[in-house]
């Protein structure tokens, strides 16, 4: 059983950056992709980038790019999310999970595992 530990989260400012982490326990992290995602009160949990097993492939919601980066480091068996130019309706709780298999999904039917989450809050 794989677990996934999110850090980073906070109160910014808009316009500003955060760095959130996601630490994963066990031998499988290299072998699969990672994704984060993103949930408001009372909405349901969306899709915002996802990074293969290898980090040569990335994708990103629209609402995010140009703004957000993911990367991995499969040594560290950690997966980032770099937000930068923050606006007020990022603020929600991000998720990091680990996918079925090496490529990645938007649906988080395809992923399996996953984080308490880390709130992050962007004043206006």
């Amino acid at each position: 059983q794989v677990q996934l530990i999110e850090s980073g989260g906070g109160l910014v400012q808009a316009g500003g950056s955060l760095r959130l982490s996601c630490a994963a326990s066990g031998r499988t992290f290299s072998s699969r992709a990672m994704g984060w995602f993103r949930q408001a009160p009372g909405k349901e949990r969306e899709f915002v980038a996802g990074i293969t097993w290898s980090g040569g492939g990335t994708d990103y919601a629209e609402s995010v790019k140009g703004r957000f980066t993911i990367s991995r480091d499969n040594a560290k068996n950690t997966v980032y999310l770099q937000l930068n130019s923050l606006k007020p309706h990022d603020t929600q709780v991000y998720y990091c999970a680990r996918g079925v298999n090496g490529g990645v999904y938007l649906s988080h039917l395809y992923y399996d595992s996953w984080g308490q989450g880390t709130q992050v809050t962007v004043s206006s």
